[in-house]
């Protein structure tokens, strides 16, 4: 096996090959919880592992035994915590998804403009019912997922597996229909589900306005790598939520560009 030496060192080709490995999944998995409470989660963890550091560095036996047991059903509490994230990754495994997106790279590095076009033609059917449902005052809560976990949104859910269609969506959500409370989620390229239970954020600092859908469009995008579009019932204003940030009077030339960018 040929090496490459430095002063300190020796580099062989399978060390420089397990190295990119394990750049690339480490950076997968911080795409996976980026701007989750995962992130949170990690990050409390690391802030124990270092007290625990100190705490023996310092001799504070009580202390110390008390974080040893902590620290010893670790891996338990690793697999508990972060069950969300690891079922995702293993859907994104499952689905082929880095294919996918290197196809995608590929597309964009050889100046393909097909993509966008493609992607403006999925979109369209969703802001014209956006524009509909925003002239007639209907109640909306479209939620847009890369990974669809059947565990996360068929269990509370009706599933559909449609093609996206502006009349489908319309009727979804108009007064009167079965399925119009709760949410219509959609994923690679299909209306999946609808009337879906979704988590309500907890942030107590949202104006009072906000009702239970703007809660609930805010609370997948924090808890996930969703996107959220809410049109509101009582004014027709549309709304857009990502990463637990919500944007207000969104224009619908707005709208295009961010579904464009996220979806």
């Amino acid at each position: 096996m040929k090496t490459i030496e430095f002063d300190f060192l020796k580099l062989t080709i399978t060390d420089a090959v397990d190295i990119i490995l394990v750049a690339l999944i480490i950076y997968y998995i911080y795409n996976l919880i980026k701007n989750t409470l995962a992130v949170n989660l990690l990050l409390g963890m690391v802030i124990i592992l270092v007290i625990h550091w100190i705490v023996d560095a310092l001799n504070m036996n009580l202390l110390s035994s008390i974080l040893n047991q902590f620290m010893s059903v670790g891996i338990i509490a690793l697999i508990v915590i972060f069950q969300p994230e690891i079922r995702r990754f293993l859907l994104l495994i499952g689905k082929n998804t880095f294919l996918q997106q290197n196809k995608a790279w590929w597309g964009y590095l050889f100046g393909s403009k097909n993509i966008e076009q493609n992607n403006l033609i999925r979109i369209k059917p969703i802001i014209d019912a956006c524009k509909s449902m925003k002239k007639s005052r209907t109640g909306a809560l479209i939620v847009f997922v890369k990974f669809y976990d059947d565990q996360l949104f068929a269990n509370s859910c009706e599933v559909i597996d449609s093609k996206i269609s502006k009349r489908l969506l319309e009727s979804i959500f108009q007064k009167y229909s079965p399925l119009h409370d709760g949410a219509v989620v959609i994923a690679e390229n299909k209306i999946k589900s609808a009337s879906c239970i979704l988590p309500l954020t907890d942030n107590d600092k949202l104006p009072p306005q906000f009702g239970l859908r703007h809660r609930a469009g805010i609370g997948v995008s924090e808890t996930t790598d969703a996107v959220a579009v809410i049109i509101s019932e009582e004014t027709g204003e549309i709304a857009y939520a990502k990463q637990g940030r919500v944007r207000m009077n969104v224009s619908f030339g707005e709208l295009e560009k961010l579904l464009n960018k996220d979806f």
